[in-house]
């Protein structure tokens, strides 16, 4: 009988949570619609028409168009670019700052672990749109900036889960079996350590994209996003709100992009949540 290696029993797994295999999918159109928005946009995403001013949907403009006789569906596409480069983005700068930060605190433990701690418990107090609010207060609106002061609110987060992570797994006897050969804490934490937690932070973090387009989205709508006329699903949004009776498809089809990307993301989570935990393996 042949053996079925570690990564088919992964597989299995996940695909026996076939609402996760939906979300896949799902996530998986949204980054292709965004790669490829140049070219399935049927107009300019920031050219003007004022003879068409909030058209509604139709052949011509199937999303209708905004105040300014731009195209939504135009706009929708090139505004899943902005919000997967800030979700991604944002999420593996939080993940290169917070992992290796909450790894040293929970190995180390004593006062590097309290200093760890308190820097958690600070930034922590603080909700991610606030946060991120105080970090564009000082740097200014821009893209980049947005995926850094994302990426600073989600820091302490991911730092919090992988100490906890860490300390569950330090005192194994496979690292204890390590020290006794003579590696270095570096080593340890880099070749033993790191690989037995990335599975519980690979599925939050998952779970922070979704938060991370969420917040941009938070902040684009208070005009802390993105600089116009770049489109911007939160931006979109916020200028519809004037027409939400006249023109309702203003904010109705930025909505439902939002609301797509984030239940995917959701949707793949709880698919990494089984493979994360062997209890759920088949």
């Amino acid at each position: 009988m042949a053996t079925i290696s570690q990564r088919e029993i992964l597989i299995r797994t996940f695909k026996s949570n076939q609402i996760s295999v939906v979300g896949l999918f799902m996530a998986l159109a949204v980054v292709i619609i965004a790669l490829i928005s140049p070219w399935m946009s049927p107009y300019d995403p920031i050219a003007q028409d004022m003879n068409v001013q909030h058209a509604p949907p139709s052949w011509a403009h199937p999303f209708g168009t905004d105040s300014y006789g731009r195209d939504q569906l135009s706009r929708v596409l090139w505004g899943s670019r902005v919000s997967l480069v800030v979700g991604i983005l944002s999420v593996l700068f939080a993940m290169a700052a917070g992992i290796p930060l909450g790894m040293i605190g929970g190995f180390k433990g004593g006062r590097i672990d309290n200093l760890v701690l308190r820097f958690i418990d600070i930034f922590m107090s603080f909700p991610i749109v606030i946060l991120g609010l105080l970090v564009l207060a000082v740097m200014g609106p821009g893209l980049m900036k947005i995926v850094i002061a994302i990426g600073v609110a989600l820091t302490p987060r991911i730092a919090r889960l992988a100490r906890g992570s860490t300390l569950s797994v330090k005192g194994k006897e496979y690292i204890e079996a390590a020290r006794a050969v003579g590696q270095n804490d570096g080593r340890i934490m880099f070749i033993h350590v790191l690989p037995n937690i990335f599975g519980d932070i690979l599925v939050m973090g998952t779970l922070w994209v979704a938060t991370a387009i969420i917040v941009e989205a938070s902040l684009s709508f208070i005009g802390l996003g993105v600089r116009p006329p770049t489109p911007s699903w939160g931006a979109m949004i916020r200028d519809g709100l004037d027409q939400l009776t006249n023109a309702p498809w203003l904010s109705i089809f930025p909505g439902l992009a939002i609301f797509v990307s984030v239940f995917s993301f959701n949707l793949i989570a709880d698919g990494l949540r089984d493979i994360s935990d062997p209890k759920l393996r088949g």
